[in-house]
């Protein structure tokens, strides 16, 4: 999801257009003050997300305020303008108006509200999410959030991909490390660290699978380990360090979203990692495994190697060791194989018989091409490639809706390639002498 960044006003319950105002009971929420009022709260909360233009909006309001003042010191009741604020209706994945989330025990898993739309109902769904919040404090499961420190060790699922770091622990695990780390250097009183605290979560966890756990997400508590944060200079919280191995620390001064911090995190996977593997399709699974792993696989069908020699083909191996390069950011899987060796694929790919080399990009998830139509050349195979990242360019199904049959091949041993070896015609008993007359 896409969060919109950027600084908020604080006109929490004025909002010009919005359906309630500072006189309602209904709670205004915006980017700004969510946070603190709703994930951090030890209340259940009901929250409408709703658009000022919405009819279904209009008609609740009327029935959400009731419940809010019946609800008084018992439930919070708020609302979001998320036509207004759509970074919040989409960090929510608000996807039509109105939209009613119950946040209880666990603020970072709200319910949907399924029930009816008067005040009636809204009440005794209020009472029952908080009859079963009390119920499961009393038999000692979820308390609630609670912030800073305490909540960052206790393990709960949402920060588990965040590691804690100490004076003791960081040097062996960051110093010399060869995975890239960003590090949060926080401390447990300060506002901004707990707005930025689940959004560094669901990065941490998005990162780690991206990345399969090169790139990692750490938080240290400076107000507890003063000796990391005296020998980097920590001043303000929170503060965010990039370490990677052999290099000098540098600040991370983008924005403080999950969509942000997750984008540094896979240009530095992308700065660090190895451009990916051209591989021969030798077998099937070469094939199955590369394409089913990646978003794309690039597939190259080259010119037969007695049309080209090693020379050649090495020549066309080279262009797509570059553009593997160039595009590694984007992770995608890259194939080749020679002109009739795989004939079928061949085939289901709208290449089959001419034009060589050629170029097919597959998503095969959807099963479906894109073929170059340009050079086969950098600057061919770059503008292709360009238009794909973009979501442009025209797709067809691959044929048959599924990959053909892979022919177990030989790897190419790397040299010039041999005619076949005829076998040899026995003269000897041929007359050339009589021939040469018998012709003339």
């Amino acid at each position: 999801l896409l969060f919109v960044l950027g600084t908020v006003s604080c006109t929490l319950f004025l909002a010009v257009n919005g359906l309630y105002s500072a006189s309602d009971d209904v709670i205004e929420l915006t980017p700004t003050n969510f946070n603190k009022e709703v994930i951090q709260s030890e209340s259940l909360w009901l929250v409408e997300f709703y658009a000022p233009w919405c009819g279904h909006c209009q008609r609740l309001t009327p029935e959400w305020k009731k419940a809010a003042t019946a609800l008084k010191g018992v439930v919070k009741v708020g609302a979001v303008d998320a036509d207004k604020h759509q970074s919040l209706g989409g960090q929510y994945g608000v996807r039509g108006f109105p939209t009613i989330k119950i946040f209880g025990a666990n603020k970072n898993k709200a319910e949907d509200y399924q029930g009816g739309r008067t005040s009636d109902a809204i009440v005794d769904a209020a009472l029952s999410a908080l009859r079963s919040l009390v119920k499961d404090r009393l038999s000692g499961r979820s308390g609630g959030y609670s912030s800073g420190k305490q909540s960052r060790e206790s393990g709960g699922g949402d920060k588990k991909d965040v590691i804690e770091l100490t004076d003791d622990s960081f040097d062996k695990n960051v110093i010399n490390s060869d995975d890239v780390w960003m590090v949060e250097f926080y401390a447990p009183w300060c506002g901004h660290c707990k707005n930025l605290e689940p959004e560094w979560a669901a990065a941490a966890t998005e990162v780690k699978e991206q990345t399969k756990g090169k790139v990692k997400l750490a938080a240290v508590d400076a107000t507890v380990n003063q000796m990391l944060a005296g020998r980097y200079g920590i001043r303000g919280f929170p503060t965010i360090k990039i370490f990677q191995k052999g290099e000098d620390p540098v600040d991370y001064d983008g924005g403080r979203t999950r969509s942000d911090i997750v984008a540094r995190a896979l240009d530095l996977f992308s700065d660090n990692a190895p451009p990916p593997e051209l591989l021969e399709i030798i077998s099937e699974d070469v094939l199955k495994s590369t394409c089913d792993a990646h978003q794309l696989c690039i597939i190259s069908v080259l010119p037969h190697i007695l049309d080209t020699g090693a020379s050649g083909r090495n020549s066309y191996l080279d262009v797509m060791l570059k553009m593997a390069e160039k595009y590694k950011k984007k992770m995608w899987g890259w194939l080749w194989t020679e002109a009739g060796a795989q004939s079928d694929l061949e085939s289901s790919l709208g290449i089959g018989g001419f034009g060589y080399p050629a170029m097919a990009a597959v998503n095969a998830r959807k099963m479906k091409f894109a073929l170059l139509k340009g050079s086969f050349s950098e600057q061919g195979i770059n503008e292709f490639l360009r238009a794909l990242s973009v979501g442009r360019g025209s797709t067809a199904p691959v044929g048959g809706g599924a990959f053909p049959k892979i022919h177990s091949v030989e790897p190419w041993d790397g040299k010039d390639g041999e005619l076949p070896v005829e076998d040899d015609i026995d003269l000897s008993d041929v007359d050339l002498d009589d021939w040469d007359k018998d012709e003339l």
